[in-house]
């Protein structure tokens, strides 16, 4: 930037001096400002198809884990190509990138350190893209042992720990209880799971772990980061389930006072 407006000022300044190097300066500034915005929104556009055909070629390699991919997964497949709200274009890109996944010679750490680089590494968005992961190889309401030992494996290979899957687990099941009614022991052990504290913990800690995980996962400051437009749903619920969490504690402490 500082060389557009410095080649600006020069130009202005050979052909209106001190008026002429004022205006060119600010004409350089403005071409350099554009000329960054256009750079910043393609690289962000290639960043989110990206982090999308990874999500979609990583879950067939999941769902094939057990061996074959089910019915009820093929249709939790279908199901997020209506919530992500892709177009047909998109859908196409995503099927071809899910039989990519389910082939024998796909690479799966390959892939993983592609999710690493596009994300750089934000553990909010590796969070979101094991979440959609779970999801998918959960659908038939069984976590098939092989099916576990790869989705291991996804979060080793993206960097994330088995804490973390813990973590979504217990926010997956967070969803459940609140359709179902009345929340359960299970319920609070899990909402504890959610915002990463010990049972035991203050309320202040309680507080500052709530307010990181809603500044970490805020669905503008994702989209920022990579994170498609189509899947701001799936932030949006992310926020949700850790505001639903600290409800949840919250009363129970308050109950209990």
């Amino acid at each position: 930037m500082l060389i557009a407006i410095l080649i600006g000022a020069g130009l202005g300044f050979m052909f209106g001096k001190l008026p002429g190097l004022i205006i060119g300066a600010m004409l350089g500034y403005w071409v350099a400002r554009r000329l960054i915005r256009r750079v910043v929104v393609s690289k962000l556009s290639q960043m989110q198809g990206q982090f999308l055909d990874s999500t979609f070629a990583v879950m067939g390699c999941v769902c094939k884990a057990d061996g074959h991919v089910s019915g009820d997964e093929l249709r939790v497949v279908e199901a997020l190509f209506e919530r992500l709200r892709l177009n047909e274009a998109q859908r196409e890109r995503a099927k071809a990138a899910f039989e990519r996944g389910k082939a024998d010679d796909f690479d799966l750490d390959a892939e993983l350190a592609t999710v690493r680089r596009v994300t750089g590494g934000q553990r909010a968005l590796l969070q979101v893209f094991l979440q959609v992961q779970l999801s998918a190889i959960a659908a038939d309401g069984e976590l098939h042992p092989d099916e576990h030992e790869m989705l291991l494996r996804v979060a080793r290979g993206l960097g994330c720990s088995e804490a973390e899957i813990e973590q979504i687990e217990a926010m997956l099941r967070g969803g459940q209880q609140q359709a179902n009614g009345a929340p359960s022991q299970q319920a609070l052990t899990d909402a504890y799971r959610v915002l990463g504290v010990e049972a035991d913990a203050s309320d202040a800690e309680l507080k500052r772990a709530y307010r990181r995980l809603m500044s970490q996962n805020h669905p503008d400051k994702l989209a920022g980061k990579g994170l498609p437009e189509s899947m701001r749903e799936m932030a949006e619920t992310r926020t949700q389930e850790i505001s639903n969490a600290y409800d949840l504690i919250k009363k129970s402490r308050e109950a209990n006072a």
